[in-house]
């Protein structure tokens, strides 16, 4: 009987690394650092409040003042899952490992970190609509996109300061469109960027780095299908109705809390599996994207149509 232990372990572990490799948000997975796990879908987050200054009096001295750290639980919302089958005629002991991985990787590639990009960007969005932080109603164009995307950038800045790491993430048409404003090679470079223990080179702008995103990935709002009801059963993500396009996402690099952890593949070979002659592989993700309440003002968003 082959050692299904040994190989869920082995799937784990690469289909976390594919995950990182594969969803455009997966620099937003380096401020995770910042949180504590211990299992199931609760984390928790630092929350810091210190005092500021006070007026130092010659006769009493100093102000006292206080730093308190505290952490909050924060629970998943997102808890998605699938089971699949591979019948027993088409993979067999000796392949099953070559077969599975191949299998579950290009699942995972094609569906799970597409669903995880468009859920944390849409999320900001919310965000930074309900915050104020969201312009709407620009159609992107050659002519004008350059200044249109430096004022956003020197909104966030304005807030913030210029010395905090910021991110631009745009959809894939819309980062061509910029490729073909006037001067902009005056302002763009490329940077690198190290997720786990790949360093990418991208474009940036001012320094910035500029993250491409398909466009399908880049909406408003979507509709995460629970497989159950009806009109769902195939599973994955829709745009959801009365969406709007989003231009880019301008953020403070490390405003955005990523978190994606996956349960240990369940591994079923056919002579224990009950319902069918074949191997039976369970999948089960959390992910989550926690943008602490003082982390707001590192946000603005672009979208196409009007807001109201």
């Amino acid at each position: 009987m082959p050692n299904t232990i040994a190989y869920a372990s082995v799937f784990q572990t690469e289909l976390d690394k594919q995950m990182l490799a594969d969803m455009t948000s997966a620099w937003m997975e380096l401020n995770s650092q910042m949180v504590k796990y211990s299992g199931g879908n609760t984390v928790k987050i630092p929350k810091i409040v210190i005092q500021g200054l006070g007026d130092y009096d010659k006769s009493s001295g100093f102000k006292d003042g206080s730093i308190t750290l505290s952490w909050e639980d924060h629970t998943f919302t997102q808890d998605r899952a699938r089971s699949f089958s591979l019948d027993s005629q088409d993979v067999d002991e000796s392949n099953f490992a070559l077969s599975a991985g191949m299998l579950m990787g290009e699942f995972q590639r094609t569906q799970v970190a597409p669903e995880v990009d468009a859920y944390r960007y849409s999320k900001i969005a919310a965000l930074a609509l309900a915050a104020s932080k969201a312009e709407g109603g620009y159609a992107a164009a050659a002519a004008t996109i350059l200044a249109k995307l430096k004022g956003h950038i020197a909104l966030v800045q304005d807030i913030i300061g210029e010395n905090e790491p910021l991110v631009i993430t745009l959809s894939t048409p819309v980062a061509a469109i910029l490729d073909q404003a006037d001067k902009i090679e005056k302002f763009t470079g490329t940077i690198d960027i190290k997720v786990g223990d790949v360093v990418t080179k991208v474009k940036s702008i001012d320094n910035i780095p500029l993250i491409k995103v398909p466009s399908s990935r880049m909406k408003t709002a979507y509709t995460f299908n629970d497989g159950v009801t009806a009109g769902q059963e195939a599973g994955g993500f829709v745009t959801a109705a009365g969406a709007k396009k989003i231009n880019w996402i301008i953020s403070a690099k490390k405003s955005l809390i990523g978190v994606t952890k996956a349960e240990k593949p369940r591994i079923f070979d056919p002579s224990i599996n009950q319902k069918a002659d074949a191997w039976k592989i369970d999948y089960r993700r959390y992910h989550e994207l926690f943008v602490p309440d003082n982390a707001k003002d590192g946000l603005y968003v672009c979208i196409e149509e009007a807001l109201v």
